[in-house]
């Protein structure tokens, strides 16, 4: 297990993936920010979603996804709407 599987929400094939797009560390993640690491991973791997995006958040945060505010939850929805749509 990697350093960023310590974080909540993060497993195998996500730490590789936010691995593959220069995030290393938690610290990291928390710099860049969910939104920032999640567009990374889209340029990638387009079937990147929203679940994806609110797993990258809690782990920002340090909480499982599903405890994310509704209004974090809604924001997020319309940066993945914007966004999932261009590519």
């Amino acid at each position: 297990m990697g350093e960023l599987q310590k974080l909540p929400n993060i497993a195998d094939k996500l730490e590789v993936q936010l691995q593959g797009v220069g995030i290393c560390t938690p610290r990291q993640l928390r710099a860049v920010g969910s939104r920032e690491a999640w567009l990374r991973i889209l340029a990638v791997d387009p079937s990147a979603c929203i679940n994806r995006l609110y797993g990258l958040e809690g782990a920002v945060q340090g909480i499982r996804w599903h405890h994310l505010d509704t209004a974090t939850k809604q924001d997020l929805k319309a940066f993945y709407t914007a966004h999932k749509n261009i590519i």
